[in-house]
């Protein structure tokens, strides 16, 4: 593993590389709380994890660690820098597997609805080395990705909270 700059929350909003979808689900911010804390949910949503591994003990919050997986042989270990139930939760990645990442962090957002919750992803990165010059052509790809990870999240969520009448 690699070390990354040790970024706080406010680099999701400064970072050279963002981006910044929402997607509105139609449960409660504690049910998408129940999945964003659930490891085996991850890999059904955000298709490019493999594997979520939890490596501090419950509770979660402030410093709380995971190691994540991901296609390709990447992996992130993560620091939760935000945690709060049921309205934000983001982290930074300490070490990567690789040195394309100097820097990376995401944010997760929670807003109650009428009709559920409005959630808002943001990811953004520092990218080192030759990575740097290409982020800019895979950018629109990289984001068509996020987007269709958000609609994935909403199917998931769809089906594991899914009203079954007798």
């Amino acid at each position: 593993m690699r070390p990354c700059e040790r970024v706080g929350v406010e680099f999701v909003d400064n970072a050279p590389v963002r981006f910044s979808n929402s997607v509105d689900l139609a449960i409660t911010p504690e049910q998408l709380f129940e999945v964003l804390a659930d490891a085996e949910s991850w890999p059904n949503w955000a298709t490019v994890i493999t594997k979520v591994t939890w490596t501090s003990p419950e509770p979660r919050g402030v410093g709380t660690t995971r190691l994540v997986d991901m296609r390709g042989g990447l992996t992130g270990d993560e620091e939760f820098l935000v945690w709060e139930p049921n309205t934000r939760m983001a982290f930074r990645f300490n070490s990567c597997s690789t040195g394309a990442v100097a820097a990376f962090a995401e944010d997760y957002r929670v807003v109650a609805t009428s009709e559920g919750c409005r959630l808002t992803w943001t990811l953004a990165q520092r990218l080192a080395g030759p990575a740097r010059f290409t982020a800019f052509a895979a950018k629109p790809f990289m984001n068509m990705a996020f987007r269709r990870f958000l609609a994935n999240l909403r199917r998931y969520t769809d089906r594991r909270f899914a009203v079954t009448t007798s």
